[in-house]
């Protein structure tokens, strides 16, 4: 139990967290809930709904919510600290730079070829898509999203829920 990972959601961020979770070659099984997918976009049954989770919190210890809407995704997030006994992870590719000055909260995906620079903080429930860079020193709201390919400057604040759009530069 303690080395399984449940994955809330079944769209294709809930397939890019499957693959940088066996990138990281830590857990043994890895299921999916979701209300509307029966399986994921690249063909893996889903284990269950979301009204399920807490029967399944004796065969997955670990939880990490990979849905797209950043409202949806951090109140699930807090609902399931608030209700259950997972151990919320944060999927950090191996193929990511993070510097080990950087603080990453609970919920978090790190995508490869991302980088997380000096000082950073990325806060519960953020996403760093591939190739995105988040300079020194700037901060990332809960359930920020930094899309592929665009830039936080350095010392920047980025509030809560904003998504970054890829290929653009966010600065204060």
């Amino acid at each position: 139990m303690d080395k399984n990972l449940l994955i809330v959601g079944a769209g294709i961020y809930a397939v890019v967290a499957f693959e940088i979770a066996t990138d990281m070659g830590c857990f043994e099984k890895i299921g999916f809930v979701d209300d509307t997918k029966k399986s994921t976009p690249n063909g893996i049954d889903v284990v269950g709904a979301v009204k399920d989770i807490g029967e399944l919190s004796t065969e997955y210890g670990n939880i990490v919510v990979a849905i797209g809407n950043p409202e949806v995704r951090v109140s699930l997030l807090k609902r399931i600290k608030q209700e259950f006994s997972y151990s919320i992870v944060s999927l950090l590719s191996p193929r990511a730079y993070i510097s080990p000055s950087a603080e990453i909260m609970s919920g978090c995906i790190v995508e490869p070829m991302s980088v997380i620079h000096t000082g950073c903080v990325i806060s519960d429930g953020g996403i760093v898509s591939a190739g995105a860079v988040i300079n020194h020193c700037a901060h990332l709201g809960e359930g920020v999203h930094v899309d592929c390919n665009a830039t936080v400057s350095g010392y920047s604040v980025v509030p809560s829920g904003v998504k970054v759009a890829s290929g653009t530069v966010f600065g204060n």
